[in-house]
């Protein structure tokens, strides 16, 4: 009998589906084994080593079967049908599906579609289709976009449809602003289908514009019911009694300077030869309480979202701008932990507690490392706080290096906005000593509050971490191998090797590149109420505590503190801890749409400032090889954008998918991963947060500065 290494690995060598006769016949099995290898599949499959394909076949769960339903989900450059399978139930993201063009006198296959669709694999995750049959599937339920000219153009790059407005059914929308709509019934297969204007958002172009259409293109609620609002406006601050009192010693916020909300107060002193350390979290869930108005609406956000010009928070202003925000020189209620280290980071022991606070200071990053860097210290603070504050962090520093965890060098992009909304530039954020100082701090106090749950037996909500698929592996290291960089087996993988690839292309061209690649090559975390540790920190037990104020995880995690301390009557309920399942599931589908939200606010932002430069040539890296062309990412601000296989010369282009390289048969030209360019921006869409650009490299000098000829059809490797 074959082991389930061998299962796994015959496959995913197989071409297509795999019988169990398929199987016996490659390993050689007797009738009399078939019971035993049909209980091998079974425990293979709930391990989910393989994926059903029809009633008697399996595949590798990584491979689509030859007839796949699948949902057509917009176009390529070229405007052929881009799709994806339905009710994808892999790791990592869907399989891309290229669909052939439709026979003619056919309608053409349009956004929302699904159709039964015969695949043929050309790539890693990548097939080519074409439609057996058409299945239907219903419209959007509403549409997001532009009112121009008695149409609706879409602000959603992916979708390639314009819909009608019939008369009578624009709903006062005058030209160029951002609209709400519901289809109509309609029997056209042709042409644009009809809508009607259900709600006008604001103007297109206007300063907050940008913000309104990643709110509702991701539906995130915005509006707070009335009971939730007046709720938090009753609120009052905390009684002392029944509270460790905490006023006297100086703790201080620090943030970015554009913080709205306050949540986290640290203070930090020697103790022998370590150190004692205190970290004061906000108490929310002393006014949210279980089953409350408030509760239920902070559940269904599941935390706060952050734009470049407004926060859409959990909790409405009263609360997360008031009284569950820290602010200096007002009492204020907390849950507290006491954490105690030795010289070299080891914890020795902590304490939780419930107190009331007093912040000495609203302090910013840079104006602690100012005073760090100076030696100094902020306004009235006592002389050397700061300088204890690092001093504590260079010891959970050190642990955290022998420890050996995954950092990314990843820089944040700063949107800058005039008084007016409108940009004047998009930059890195710089990271500072002063960041990583709150991170360490933070780091051990969510390790404290796991395994302060696990000591008192009480339900968690765990923030997990798992370890990278062998798929997303095996493809990091094909992509590693080009820079010669290689990884140890996957039993034997730990954080500190990817720490390792990084330190390799530190301040080399590819540092990005690579820091991108890694990040891809990693699981997402996620919320669990079930422990699997966290990878990347490399820690056994993690749960997020630090920020109630903006993540529903952190609330639960102090309810079962406060339930398991005994620390008050507003702990976790029965019929909250039995619903964990759920909520992980909600928390973590709630995070990864704010998440994509704020990525798309910064990408149409950025579009909007780069459409005043159109035409300019910028120095750039190729950071994507495609069947359709490239992807640029500009060294000045990391705007991105795609390079059409049309725009480049005239040649017949072949992909290498190992390598990451589009050659030209003709020219000899060839554009690899990571390659320095000259890109020429030739078109920036803030509706959508599109931008295109040409590359200069192979045309001719005359060429610069003018579009890149257009040649003929340029023939596409499938």
């Amino acid at each position: 009998m074959p082991g389930k290494a061998e299962l796994r690995a015959f496959l995913a060598e197989a071409t297509g589906r795999v019988t169990k006769s398929d199987i016996a016949r490659a390993f050689g099995l007797s009738s009399d084994q078939r019971a035993a290898l049909r209980a091998l599949l079974r425990e293979l499959a709930a391990e989910g080593g393989s994926a059903p394909a029809g009633k008697r076949a399996v595949i590798a769960p990584s491979r689509l079967p030859e007839i796949t339903p699948v949902e057509i989900t917009g176009t390529d450059p070229d405007g052929d049908p881009i799709a994806r399978p339905v009710g994808w139930q892999g790791e990592g993201r869907p399989p891309i599906i290229y669909m052939r063009p439709e026979p003619a006198g056919r309608p053409a296959l349009t956004a929302g579609e699904r159709v039964l669709a015969r695949l043929k694999a050309i790539g890693p995750g990548k097939y080519e289709g074409r439609t057996f049959k058409r299945i239907g599937g219903a419209p959007p339920a509403r549409i997001l976009g532009v009112f121009e000219e008695g149409r609706i153009i879409p602000t959603d790059r992916r979708q390639k449809g314009i819909w009608q407005v019939p008369p009578g059914e624009e709903g006062g929308a005058r030209p160029g602003e951002i609209v709400l709509a519901e289809p109509l019934p309609s029997t056209r297969h042709l042409g644009p289908k009809p809508a009607r204007i259900t709600e006008r958002l604001g103007v297109m172009g206007e300063p907050r514009s940008v913000s309104l259409v990643c709110i509702h293109a991701h539906g995130i609620p915005d509006v707070f019911p009335a009971e939730a609002v007046q709720q938090a406006e009753r609120a009052k601050g905390v009684a002392v009694r029944g509270r460790t009192d905490l006023r006297d010693i100086p703790l201080v916020t620090i943030d970015g300077a554009d913080a709205r909300d306050f949540d986290d107060a640290v203070f930090a002193e020697p103790e022998g030869e370590g150190w004692r350390i205190l970290v004061a979290i906000a108490d929310v869930a002393h006014y949210v309480t279980p089953g409350s108005h408030l509760d239920r609406e902070a559940w269904a956000r599941g935390n706060s979202v952050y734009f470049p010009d407004r926060v859409v928070p959990m909790l409405p202003e009263a609360l997360s701008n008031g009284w569950c925000s820290l602010r200096p020189a007002e009492d204020r209620g907390c849950l507290f932990v006491e954490m105690r280290f030795d010289a070299h980071g080891r914890k020795h022991g902590h304490t939780f507690g419930r107190g009331i606070m007093r912040s000495a200071a609203r302090l910013t990053y840079e104006q602690v490392q100012e005073a760090a860097d100076a030696g100094a210290d902020h306004g009235t603070l006592p002389p050397g706080h700061i300088a204890r504050l690092y001093g504590a962090y260079r010891a959970l520093l050190g642990a955290r290096e022998k420890r050996g965890t995954l950092d990314l060098d990843m820089p944040e992009r700063k949107v800058d906005l005039d008084s007016h909304g409108r940009v004047t530039g998009v930059s890195p954020r710089p990271r500072l000593d002063s960041h990583r100082l709150i991170e360490e701090f933070m780091v051990a106090a969510n390790v404290c509050a796991a395994e302060e749950l696990e000591r008192l037996t009480q339900p968690c909500m765990y923030r997990v971490h798992d370890r990278p698929s062998d798929q997303k592996l095996e493809g990091l290291r094909q992509f590693l191998a080009t820079f010669e960089i290689t990884l140890p087996p996957s039993d034997r993988l730990h954080p500190r090797d990817f720490a390792g690839v990084l330190g390799k292309v530190r301040g080399t061209p590819h540092e990005r590149l690579v820091n991108e690649a890694v990040l891809r090559g990693q699981s997402q975390a996620a919320y669990a109420p079930d422990n699997i540790g966290h990878f990347g920190l490399a820690l056994a037990r993690y749960a997020h505590f630090t920020s109630p104020i903006r993540r529903y995880a952190d609330l639960l995690v102090h309810r079962a503190l406060i339930r398991g301390l005994k620390l008050g009557k507003d702990g976790l309920e029965e019929t909250e801890a039995a619903r964990f399942p759920d909520t992980a599931e909600h928390i973590t589908s709630t995070e990864r749409r704010a998440a994509a939200a704020e990525r798309d606010a910064v990408d149409r932002y950025l579009a909007a400032f780069m459409a005043q430069r159109v035409g300019e040539s910028f120095e750039a890296r190729i950071s994507g090889v495609t069947r359709f062309g490239l992807f640029v990412t500009l060294e000045e601000n990391g705007a991105s954008g795609i390079v059409p296989l049309g725009s480049l010369p005239d040649d017949r282009w072949d992909l290498d998918e190992a390598t990451q390289t589009l050659a030209g048969r003709r020219t000899r030209l060839t554009f690899s991963l990571g390659q320095a360019v000259e890109a020429r921006l030739v078109e920036a869409t803030p509706r959508t947060g599109g931008m295109v650009f040409h590359i200069m490299q192979g045309l001719p000098s005359r060429g610069r500065g003018r579009p890149a000829p257009k040649g003929r059809q340029r023939e596409r490797r499938r």
